[in-house]
């Protein structure tokens, strides 16, 4: 619903001022107990101090006065003094039969000094909120910590409590309803349906304006949902005309949460923040101006349409506020277009892109699906059946299913008390929930109890039109997505047809009548049983498949899901029979169009593995291939029925013979960890507590080892597993530290050592270096506090800050983690950092950071190339003498700067025209073109040992700093060869372990496609056919000239044949990855203080996925047709790529996009493998390759380079984005600043 007219025409000219805090007027008052009871209440029983509402009643010119000071000082919108003004809070005083009077009293407070400014001056109208506070119930938590299932108060209760005070608000002639300080969403919810009845019977309701608290810098609210969370939770709310973020913390605090939600709601936007954070006296200290700024700077950034001030604000506050935001401009809400995409959320949002993987709903909390999860219900072992929806979880399913329908049951009372236990568990409630019941009054009954969006399984047709519609409503109000069953009057639809009939008019009721987003609609047309031994059963999986197809044609943004062990009830008792049927269907449903199914998530086996014979029996029933095909089956199981579904020695010990400072120091030295406990036990006894022990013999060690490390003496690898000994023997130490610490700091000796932060920024996940360079600094006596990976900006500045940070250090490998590092530079400049900053990684540069980076921060900004330079770094910026270093590192960074600025203008591009005219002509004669074996997607699974005997050494000993060819290294008679040679063994026998043990499991996708070119485009077509598209890469081609003028200026499409050419091409592409199961053994050798192996051993994980993608690519040049041309090449030639195709990799030289993972992830149905993208398309876990493959013998690698403005626009109308959003994308390539006027290319 939109605002008042008025307030909407104020909008449109200014951001609008709220109030300030009524509480912290009416305490500065100084009111005593008279006053709260006034005459009417002298003889009230118990005391009504503190019950502010009433004042409305007692002392109104106190509340008019306080609101007239507000709008003296600049307030647009004044809020009711009602905020606590509901029968939960009133009863505590004995006041519940006054809400409806107190509220509608207080709004005519309100109105009546908001009309006597807004006839002063009728230019500027003020406004009336009717203010509803959270009360104190949680119906989201319980507060009883021993009974998580227990709430003190009902959805019911608290709904018809909220109806009594938005009747009196009405009445009293409120403009707006403000529900605020919203801390437990299902709260809100049920305040929500209180105003959807009051509409209802009233005709309608003032316009809505939400306000969430988030409680603290975790970013979620009271009851644990991020902010995203709680945005598509609340969406459906009636008439909801804003939303924005009150109370909690102050504006700084509030900064990240204000701009997440600017860019998420495409509407109006409020926030007022308290007075800063409260001091341990419960005061707030933020004196108006320094509110106003913050504010004001919020404002500047356009993230703001309404502003105003909450606890411990003032009408100076209100009054600072007003005059900061004066003339700015207000937030353009029209800015903000989400795409029309399913949302669901937990206390995590859960959104379904067209990339996205298919969407498992677990289906073991289901009575009637697990005979376990029925028996813990029935004997009320609530823990454990607790415990089966975490196995889902954890097993993958992203939303649980839950169905409590059984005889014996009170299924409504099980349904509450079964999802009010999981929402107290945080990795459960995570996900969203489908509250699952042929009995609607058990599914409004699990409505009631989930905070987040969840879905209503089912409603369906079958009681006729007028009972849909109603049930249909009431889903829809409590905010549910719904699943349609394809069920009507004349029962269940097994045929398309009938399918399609029922489907058409549910859409036209839920859509055209009722309003449902078509995003908020699931369609199950039934998966049926088949091999009965009922002959009209056989095309039951077959017609399923073929409904999925016309079904996705005919309704786009709809999901589509079912029941999949439906299919296999006749092998009940069968595990392996039922998992092949499970997934050979799952796997031609997917392709089908189908997005979603309940399924267990835990048991769904990969379709390669399936043996063969039995899959081919599978598939005859589930594709109706042979009138045969049951009986053959029934025959076949049988032979599965009983299976079941799926220290050193030999070192010469005479150092331990020496005296113990020189053992410790040889310890380091030679990375032995097998004595270090002993040692430190004898050195307790010898030194002055361990403070001392770790000040003298174990500094002094590695103070050496730093020494040989930075002369070239020591190598990488040997300075891991020193530190890997520094840390055990510190552990040991570690019970003993804190006594110590605080001996020390009495005596005022605690000293303090420089203190570092170091972290993988937002969005990426690779840390191998940044850990390298951690472990190495830690070597030369700087405390490192590592944050990890996908680390947000804010969480590493509050880092900093905690331990007082001497420098911040920033890592990332992927290229859109420049841009993060640009904003993490922008906010230490905004928040008034003044210490280093150090820029490493892959993707970095000198240059980048000399141009993009530092120029964000007004403090020093350095590269580091690698980690053997660090500690000298570092040294020089914390040394006496660090002003001569920095300002030797700006001048450079100056000149570089400028020869970027001169290279930009003298870079000699062509226009994007002339490069297009002189792109590759490849030749494209049929002969040359082979058609694959097979056209769709496949799985793969090889082994490691398979793998390792591809491995390429060279990037391993790369990660250790050790350069040069591997081969050479090893034959090296100087100490780098014998250092290499000891980390070559030590990789060799981690190998052994990984591969004996089974630490990594390798997974991967791959296929073939039906493709074409046009212009720099591939067109993927959805079919052999190729008449309708499928998807489209937008390749780039490259613009620099080159020295031989008739040079081609090259591009992946002139690899693929043309969309008119009569050449039938195709295009590969694949995701794999090595890394699943690495960071649990990562954790176990951390938390054993054994660095040295964790490095070791991610190492080892990506050279078995680099591994891994060389075999498969030799695999699919044998299935392209062309591979055994090559014969049996070996390792060297095969890894310098003397071979016949290309494999280039999304965010690499030729496809430098890295938003191309996206189309890759969904075309391949990639999240299969275990692999997720983070929001900027790093692959989780790390060691993990994608890419696409290229048939055309010409084809190459090559880099595009530096590319023109006018390329860029091109590109970005052919992907239909933004051009903001094009040039961030391919901001490495861009030949100008986005931020200046582009220039203009070579014509």
């Amino acid at each position: 619903m939109p605002l008042p007219t008025q307030m909407a025409q104020q909008l449109s000219k200014r951001i609008l001022v709220i109030d300030g805090a009524m509480a912290t007027q009416i305490q500065a008052a100084g009111l005593e107990e008279a006053d709260y009871r006034g005459a009417r209440f002298a003889d009230a029983s118990g005391a009504l101090t503190g019950c502010n509402d009433l004042l409305c009643l007692t002392r109104p010119d106190l509340i008019k006065g306080i609101h007239r000071s507000y709008l003296e000082a600049g307030a647009d919108i004044i809020g009711t003094n009602t905020f606590n003004a509901t029968p939960v809070s009133m009863d505590d005083y004995g006041l519940g039969h006054l809400v409806e009077e107190i509220n509608r009293e207080a709004a005519q407070l309100a109105r009546g000094v908001a009309d006597e400014f807004s006839t002063a001056d009728p230019t500027r109208p003020r406004f009336v909120a009717g203010s509803i506070g959270p009360t104190r119930a949680t119906l989201s938590l319980s507060p009883d910590v021993n009974d998580p299932g227990y709430r003190s108060n009902t959805f019911q209760e608290i709904a018809a409590g909220y109806y009594q005070q938005i009747e009196g608000l009405v009445d009293g002639g409120v403009d707006l309803l403000l529900a605020e300080t919203v801390f437990d969403t299902l709260t809100l919810k049920s305040c929500l349906w209180a105003i959807a009845e009051y509409a209802e019977r009233h005709g309608q309701a003032p316009p809505l304006m939400i306000s969430v608290t988030i409680t603290d810098r975790s970013g979620r609210t009271l009851s644990g949902q991020t902010l995203e969370a709680f945005w598509v939770s609340i969406q459906h709310a009636r008439g909801l005309a804003s939303v924005g973020i009150n109370c909690a913390l102050g504006p700084r605090e509030m900064r990240s949460y204000v701009e997440e939600l600017s860019g998420l709601a495409p509407l109006p936007l409020t926030c007022y923040p308290n007075a800063g954070l409260p001091n341990e006296f419960g005061e707030y200290d933020e004196t108006p101006t320094q509110m106003a700024d913050v504010l004001g700077d919020f404002a500047r950034q356009g993230w703001l349409n309404m502003v105003g001030g909450c606890c411990g604000t003032t009408p100076d506050h209100i009054q600072s506020i007003a005059r900061a935001v004066h003339g700015l401009p207000s937030r353009n809400v029209d800015a903000v277009t989400p795409e029309p995409l399913a949302r669901f959320s937990g206390l995590e949002p859960l959104t379904l892109r067209p990339d996205s993987n298919f969407t498992m709903v677990g289906e073991r909390t289901n009575v009637t699906g697990s005979r376990r999860f029925a028996r813990l219900i029935k004997s009320e072992d609530h823990e454990a059946a607790v415990e089966v929806a975490r196995q889902q979880v954890e097993g993958g399913a992203n939303i649980i299913d839950v169905n409590l329908d059984e005889g014996l049951l009170d299924s409504e009372a099980e349904m509450l008390t079964f999802l009010n236990r999981i929402a107290a568990e945080p990795d459960i409630a995570a996900v969203p929930v489908m509250v699952d019941s042929s009995n609607f009054a058990v599914i409004e009954s699990g409505l009631r109890c989930l905070q987040g969006k969840g879905i209503v399984n089912s409603i369906s047709l079958k009681e006729g039109e007028d009972a849909f519609r109603q049930q249909a409503r009431i889903v829809r109000r409590y905010g549910a997505a719904v699943v349609v069953m394809a069920f009507d009057e004349h029962g269940q639809a097994v045929d398309i047809d009938g399918r399609l009939q029922i489907y058409d008019r549910a859409y036209r009721i839920l859509v055209d009548e009722l309003g449902f987003s078509p995003e908020d609609l699931i369609f199950d047309p039934n998966i049926l049983t088949v091999a009965t031994g009922m002959e009209e059963h056989d095309p039951y999986a077959r017609d399923y498949i073929e409904s999925l197809k016309q079904l996705k044609q005919r309704f786009p943004r709809v999901k589509l899901s079912g029941g999949v062990s439906n299919i296999s009830f006749s092998f009940r008792g069968n595990d392996v029979v039922r998992e092949a049927m499970h997934s050979a269907f799952l796997y031609h449903a997917i392709q089908a169009g189908m997005d979603m199914g309940i399924v267990n998530a835990g048991q769904i086996v990969v379709y390669e593995d399936i043996d063969a014979e039995l899959l081919e029996h599978v598939e005859d029933v589930l594709l109706a291939r042979r009138t045969d095909a049951t009986e053959r089956l029934l025959n076949l199981a049988e032979r599965f029925r009983s299976q079941e579904g799926t220290q050193r020695g030999g070192l010469d010990d005479t150092w331990r013979e020496e005296p113990l400072s020189q053992r410790i120091e040889f310890a380091l030295l030679h990375g032995r960890t097998d004595f270090i406990d002993q040692d430190m036990e004898e050195a307790l006894g010898v030194y002055d507590g361990p403070l001392k022990i770790i000040e003298g013999p174990l500094m002094d060690g590695m103070n050496v080892v730093g020494d040989l490390f930075g002369a070239g003496k020591m190598f990488l690898p040997q300075v891991v597993k020193s530190a890997r000994v520094m840390k055990q023997a510190v552990a040991y130490l570690e019970p003993l530290m804190e006594q110590a610490r605080r001996e020390a700091a009495e005596r005022g000796d605690a000293g303090r050592r420089k203190q570092i932060v170091m972290a993988t920024v937002k969005g990426d996940v690779h840390d191998i270096g940044k850990n390298i360079v951690a472990v190495v600094l830690r070597c030369n006596g700087f405390d490192v506090t590592d944050l990890g990976v996908m680390v947000s900006a804010d969480r590493i500045l509050d880092a900093a800050r905690e331990v007082d940070a001497d420098i911040i250090g920033l890592s990332g490998l992927i290229t859109p983690s420049l841009d993060e590092m640009v904003h993490a530079a922008g906010e230490m400049d905004r928040q008034q950092f003044d210490i280093p900053l150090l820029i490493g990684g892959a993707t970095t540069s000198r240059r980048h950071t000399a141009v993009k980076i530092s120029p964000a921060y007004s403090h020093s900004t350095v590269h580091v190339s690698d980690a053997s330079r660090a500690p000298g770094v570092v040294s020089q910026l914390l040394s006496e003498d660090a002003a001569d270093f920095i300002e030797a590192n700006q001048e450079e960074q100056q000149r570089a700067r400028i020869a970027f600025e001169g290279g930009q203008q003298e870079r000699d591009l062509l226009s994007y025209a002339e490069a297009c005219e002189r792109r590759h002509r490849a030749v494209f004669d049929e002969g040359r073109f082979h058609t694959p074996d097979f056209v769709g997607v496949r799985a793969t699974s090889p082994g490691l040992e398979e793998l390792a005997e591809l491995i390429d050494w060279g990037p391993f000993f790369h990660v250790w700093e050790l350069r040069g060819s591997y081969s050479a290294l090893l034959e090296s008679d100087d100490a780098k060869g014998a250092q290499a040679r000891e980390l070559f063994a030590d990789a060799k026998q981690l190998l052994e372990q990984i591969i004996a043990e089974g630490w990594l499991h390798a997974e991967g996708r791959y296929g073939f496609f039906p493709a074409n070119s046009t212009g720099d485009d591939v067109i993927i077509w959805s079919d052999e056919s190729r008449q309708r598209e499928w998807d489209r890469y937008c390749f780039l081609r490259q613009q620099r000239r080159k020295r031989q003028p008739d040079a081609a200026m090259l591009c992946l499409a002139d690899y693929v044949a043309g969309e008119q050419s009569a050449i039938e091409d195709y295009v590969g592409a694949f995701a794999l990855t090595a890394g699943l199961g690495c960071q649990q053994h990562v954790d176990r050798l951390e938390a054993d203080h054994d660095d040295y192996r964790a490095i070791l051993l991610k190492a080892l994980a990506d050279r078995f996925a680099e591994a891994f993608a060389e075999h498969l690519h030799r695999q699919v040049r044998r299935q392209w047709g062309f591979g055994a041309e090559e014969g049996d090449l070996s390792l060297e030639k095969l890894l310098q790529g003397e071979y016949r195709s290309i494999r280039p990799a999304p965010g690499y030289p030729a496809c430098p996009n890295h938003q191309d993972k996206r189309q890759l992830f969904a075309s391949l149905d990639a999240e299969q493998t275990g692999i997720s993208l983070t929001e900027t398309c790093a692959m989780m876990p790390a060691a993990s390759v994608c890419g696409l493959y290229f048939q055309h013998p010409e084809a190459r690698y090559f880099a595009v380079g530096p590319i023109g403005a006018d390329q860029v626009e091109d590109f970005a109308q052919r992907r239909g984005s933004d051009l903001s959003d094009a040039e961030q994308a391919l901001s490495p390539n861009l030949s100008y600043d986005p931020k200046k006027v582009a220039i203009p290319e070579g014509v």
